[in-house]
């Protein structure tokens, strides 16, 4: 979750926004399509089940299976499982089968309620911080995940590593992720998988490198910026603790959002490639108006660009669900998921 500088003068008004917006959609929904064809059809989603004690057996674990439900009804078409698979790692960096056990009954329970499940490898902090480590567990990962995967489940949806950057270059990312997408492909040669850009300010897309006849991936970038507002009040933070209340909004807020989904956009429809902003949202300590302003302009312009999402996330903070209540945020969901008439 990093700040994402502006690139755009400050006189650019709302008009050139959305003048913008049009002049990039005919050319996105074309390469959209194009890249498309033979892949799951995502929509939008919503991020499960990273901080749940579910993986541990049920403590401290506010979701409900049930809540998959909730889901389903509320028009979301996927979830992003957000696994910390290297703390269930025993010796050999082997997986432990409880815990796969527990993975296969989301994955299946989620099926059941016709969502497309994506698991999200999301152990972020080490791989920020430990290249060498990282990989060594994240191939060990990888095979036992596409191994045990290998024909089954086929709506099921691979990401690589989440959020890639910190002591990662581009370089050490490209190499790591082609070595991952080679394990996969050994198994599951045509499962869609999911691959990120690096993690930084610059969101350098044009520096990630695939292989250029796999055409079952999908690229994901995530989006906070500015982080000051959709961090401020977070209390884990010493410094974006004493932030705030920041609002968001202006044409100029809107126009640093736009400079920002069309790089993404431009590269999207020169490779042929579709797109997934895997990750946005807004800490709850922002003025409520301002926090919903932001979500729905961020969810609105990924649809029109015809980018799959999903938000950050469905409990705990920066949560769209109340669990104590089993009831949805009304503001957040209605941002997210305007009704339709």
């Amino acid at each position: 979750m990093t700040a994402v500088r502006a690139r755009w003068p400050r006189s650019f008004n709302l008009a050139a926004t959305a003048f913008f917006f049009a002049s990039l959609l005919s050319h996105a929904h074309g390469a959209e399509q194009s890249a498309s064809r033979d892949m799951p059809k995502l929509g939008r989603g919503i991020n499960i089940l990273g901080y749940d004690g579910i993986w541990e057996g049920g403590q401290n674990a506010p979701f409900r299976l049930n809540n998959l439900t909730a889901i389903k009804k509320a028009g979301f078409s996927h979830v992003r499982i957000n696994f910390f698979g290297f703390k269930f790692m025993g010796p050999g960096n082997v997986l432990d089968e409880i815990v796969l056990r527990r993975l296969d009954a989301v994955i299946e329970d989620v099926l059941a309620r016709k969502l497309v499940p994506i698991v999200d490898e999301h152990d972020t902090h080490l791989c920020q911080r430990d290249v060498s480590e990282c990989g060594e567990k994240l191939r060990a990962f990888w095979r036992q995940i596409a191994e045990r995967y290998a024909g089954k489940y086929p709506a099921l949806v691979f990401e690589v590593l989440n959020e890639p950057g910190g002591e990662m270059t581009s370089a050490s990312w490209n190499s790591l992720l082609n070595e991952c997408l080679g394990i996969i492909r050994r198994t599951n040669p045509e499962r869609p998988v999911i691959a990120a850009v690096l993690n930084t300010d610059e969101i350098p897309v044009d520096e990630l490198a695939l292989p250029a006849d796999d055409r079952h991936l999908i690229v994901t970038f995530h989006y906070y910026a500015p982080i000051r507002f959709t961090h401020q009040g977070a209390p884990w933070s010493p410094t974006f603790s004493r932030i705030g209340p920041l609002d968001w909004g202006s044409p100029d807020d809107e126009a640093k959002a736009t400079a920002d989904f069309k790089k993404m956009s431009v590269w999207a429809v020169k490779e042929k490639r579709p797109v997934y902003l895997g990750e946005f949202g807004v800490y709850e300590r922002a003025p409520s108006d301002s926090r919903e302003r932001y979500l729905s302009f961020v969810a609105r312009s990924a649809d029109r660009l015809g980018w799959a999402w999903a938000y950050w996330q469905f409990d705990h903070d920066f949560a769209a669900f109340d669990s104590a209540r089993q009831a949805w945020k009304p503001g957040i969901l209605r941002a997210l998921m305007p009704p339709t008439r």
